[in-house]
């Protein structure tokens, strides 16, 4: 039987060139669904070598297999709590490093119909340690 089609799934990824990897796995105590540091070898989801090398230093984790849920709220909930966030010293790390920080959300709307939720506390805990919310919306 073929696994059911997400509506929806968050991730928080980190991307920045200043540390390992590692790093963020020793900050964070989780380990990643993906990383990678700029001009290293990359795997692709598939399990394939990608011809390419990361771009740029990236470290992720993600709600996809986690959670199952057609809203986003329990994803990033998920995320928040696996994550431990907020962290007082994240904004000024993020600073320090020139890393870029977000909520990434996959948001599935074939219908037309169904509206991203965000909690408004999740926004502004991500818009103080320096963040972003984002929603790529397929349609």
């Amino acid at each position: 039987m073929a696994p059911e089609h997400k509506l929806a799934y968050a991730s928080f990824t980190i991307y920045q060139d200043t540390k390992p990897p590692e790093f963020w796995t020793n900050y964070f105590g989780v380990s990643p669904s993906r990383a990678g540091a700029k001009g290293h070898p990359r795997v692709m989801p598939s399990g394939k070598m990608s011809s390419v090398p990361w771009r740029q230093g990236t470290w992720s984790v993600s709600s996809a297999e986690a959670i199952t849920s057609d809203e986003l709220t329990p994803h990033l909930r998920y995320l928040v709590d696996r994550l431990a966030l907020p962290r007082a010293d994240l904004r000024e790390l993020i600073d320090r490093t020139s890393a870029q920080m977000r909520f990434f959300c996959y948001w599935d709307n074939e219908s037309g119909d169904r509206v991203p939720d965000v909690p408004d506390d999740i926004r502004t805990m991500m818009e103080a340690m320096g963040g972003t919310v984002e929603i790529d919306e397929y349609r």
